[in-house]
């Protein structure tokens, strides 16, 4: 099936191809004529191949660098390196918002400065990485996409725990938690991605986003300003039968999340059965990341509501 959520999977390498496929699995150009060749050899030749057929068998397993193919084991690795530059950044982002808070003064709260160029610089580098994949994959700008968006994490991390303190841990476990069940699921065959669900998760993440963006445009205007506003979130803070609505579209959004997931792991596959070239296993990495601090940061607002209608 096509890569239908995430934008960084929208490419032809992680999508089904037929015969025409982009990305042929033999390893050597003219292979068949090669064989055709070999064919018209005497004994002899017949010898060496079988020879070196037995040495071939013999030998270890060709990974990605032999190959130049993407690979399951490769985009792992590349995907724990892109978490690495996160979480080294995250603390940049951590310490720099903290750094401005004075005990001696109660008002005194985290710095938004780094919160704000993170997501901005994340949001703009994802862009041009999803752009411009379909040419060329450049693992800098990836790099520095997982670097600004560490600096995001850690500074809107630092500002919910500075409130709420211990929540960074709970999201944190909650996220490693809602992705480890997930992978493993997906492992077993127990969950796979289907045309049906994709359709409605399309519709639900249309409707996510447009919500979304009326909940910020109605919290710049000042509709949840006043004394009865209901909380800090705008329209997910207000109750509905008693409970607050963040809660009850953060726990659809988290399972949107998990699928979204398994529409990545999906799709990572795909590619390695369409023998992409090895450098699409980053775009693979970056394509996890994206969904994976989007998880966490939902997580983050549901438990903050939870915390905050205590």
């Amino acid at each position: 099936m096509a890569a239908g959520n995430n934008p960084a999977f929208n490419n032809p390498a992680f999508q089904e191809q037929g015969a025409g496929r982009a990305y042929p699995t033999s390893g050597q150009p003219g292979f068949g004529a090669q064989t055709q060749y070999a064919s018209t050899q005497a004994a002899a030749t017949d010898a060496a191949v079988n020879a070196q057929l037995e040495g071939a068998y013999a030998a270890p397993s060709a990974g990605a660098i032999e190959t130049g193919r993407m690979t399951v084991e490769d985009t792992v690795i590349k995907t724990i390196g892109l978490f690495a530059i996160l979480l080294a950044t995250a603390a940049v982002g951590w310490i720099w918002s903290m750094a401005t808070v004075d005990p001696a003064v109660p008002t005194s709260m985290p710095s938004m400065a780094p919160w704000l160029i993170g997501a901005l610089g994340g949001f703009v580098l994802a862009m041009v990485v999803i752009f411009t994949s379909r040419k060329k994959i450049r693992p800098a700008l990836i790099w520095a996409y997982a670097a600004f968006e560490g600096l995001f994490v850690g500074a809107i991390s630092a500002f919910f725990e500075f409130i709420w303190e211990g929540i960074v841990l709970q999201a944190s476990l909650a996220t490693l938690a809602v992705v480890g069940v997930t992978l493993a699921l997906f492992a077993s065959g127990k969950v796979r991605a289907s045309k049906k669900a994709t359709k409605v998760f399309m519709v639900a993440m249309i409707g996510y986003l447009v919500f979304s963006l009326v909940n910020v445009i109605m919290m710049m205007f000042g509709a949840f300003s006043g004394p009865d506003s209901g909380g800090p979130f705008g329209l997910y803070s207000q109750p509905v039968f008693g409970i607050p609505l963040g809660l009850i579209i953060g726990i659809l959004v988290v399972i949107m999340a998990a699928y979204s997931l398994v529409l990545d792991f999906d799709s990572i596959q795909q590619g390695v059965r369409n023998g992409a070239p090895r450098q699409y296993a980053w775009l693979g990495a970056f394509g996890i990341m994206v969904t994976v601090v989007w998880l966490y940061v939902e997580i983050l607002r549901i438990l903050a509501i939870l915390r905050g209608s205590n």
